[in-house]
């Protein structure tokens, strides 16, 4: 076994067994549900450079959205009856990037996760709940930014070395691992995922699968498991992975996981209507103002299509919160989350609306 299989108890049998999985093997799912979400792109800057990734800037071009700019987002999207701001940006950028440094220093923050706990915080004050993709994060990062996050997240992607990942910053599976653990450890919902088609194969798509497994049983944290194909853009101009590919690791996806953790495609990357009989049960979050600024070649659908998608499935659509109503249930929220869901106020009502408390 590799380091990996090691440490997270996954085995040649079992990999094998998942590997043989197909879309005749698991059953459609019963509803859909889907979070409506404001995109904030709090920094371009990334210590990594994956090949496939077009949302990184290199230094002395790389933005750092301003306290101003970050609330003008925010309120525009709690007008707009959003729930769920979703503050994206690359892992912590490293000393190439003086000028974010500099910047931050210049606002009275030590690091980016300082000036992201306060963006979150304000998320909270305009009515929006934080849902935080920062990357790769110690035990320590991970628990102060929980006690601000409704959940977070941060896409495994693959167990594999792949080439996409390689170069002197490289991604590791390891690192990813330790996140998904860490947030595990911190008790906040969590979302991850694997990315089809960079450079893996039906061993490492399996064996990834398992790993997050693993770790959702250690810790019970994994809301769902996002299976997104790799998009052409103007850094990758590799293949995209075939309908028979993305059909059957979104079958083995859902074969994988615990009952409760939700497979989700997101609907404008993939061809949710080719692979929603293969255990699909969750569109992600969607914005209706703003781009996803990490594939923003690729429109969002409009409520109008996710109704459709789900009719066509003959399911019903459901919004949820960016934390997944067992999670509010259990009582795994912080106590700055939970205030904000039951205070007095339009955002409150809209939260409670979406719970089916109201």
């Amino acid at each position: 076994m590799s380091g990996i299989d090691a440490a997270l108890d996954v085995t040649r049998g079992e990999r094998d067994r998942l590997r043989s999985v197909g879309p005749d093997d698991v059953e459609p799912a019963s509803a859909l549900t889907f979070a409506r979400n404001v995109f904030v792109p709090l920094t371009t800057a990334c210590r990594y450079t994956c090949t496939y990734c077009t949302y990184f800037d290199p230094p002395g071009e790389a933005s750092l959205l301003s306290r101003e700019d970050v609330r003008d987002v925010l309120e525009t999207g709690a007008d707009a009856g959003c729930t769920e701001a979703l503050f994206t940006f690359g892992d912590t950028p490293d000393a190439r990037y003086t000028a974010i440094h500099d910047q931050l220093d210049e606002w009275g923050y030590d690091s980016i996760h300082d000036y992201l706990h306060a963006m979150c915080e304000l998320a909270l004050e305009v009515g929006l709940l934080p849902h935080s993709n920062p990357g790769d994060l110690t035990r320590e990062q991970m628990g102060d930014l929980a006690d601000v996050n409704a959940s977070m997240g941060v896409m495994l992607e693959t167990t594999a070395d792949v080439d996409a990942h390689s170069g002197s910053r490289k991604k590791t599976p390891e690192q990813r691992l330790a996140t998904i653990r860490a947030a595990g450890e911190a008790g906040i919902p969590f979302t991850t995922g694997i990315l089809v088609g960079i450079g893996e194969d039906w061993d490492d798509r399996a064996e990834s699968l398992l790993a997050i497994r693993a770790l959702h049983e250690e810790h019970s944290h994994v809301q769902e498991v996002i299976v997104q194909p790799v998009a052409e853009n103007e850094r990758w101009s590799g293949p995209t992975p075939t309908i028979e590919t993305l059909r059957r690791t979104v079958a083995m996806a859902r074969y994988a996981l615990p009952e409760e953790v939700s497979v989700q495609v997101p609907p404008n990357l993939a061809p949710v209507r080719e692979v929603i009989d293969c255990g699909v049960d969750d569109l992600g979050g969607v914005s209706p103002i703003t781009d996803d600024h990490i594939n923003p070649d690729y429109a969002w659908p409009g409520l109008r299509e996710l109704e459709s998608i789900a009719d066509e499935a003959g399911v019903p659509l459901n919004e949820r919160l960016p934390t997944h109503a067992r999670y509010v249930d259990d009582g795994w929220l912080a106590p700055q989350i939970e205030r904000a869901i039951d205070r007095e106020d339009e955002a409150s009502e809209r939260y409670r609306t979406v719970l089916g408390w109201s």
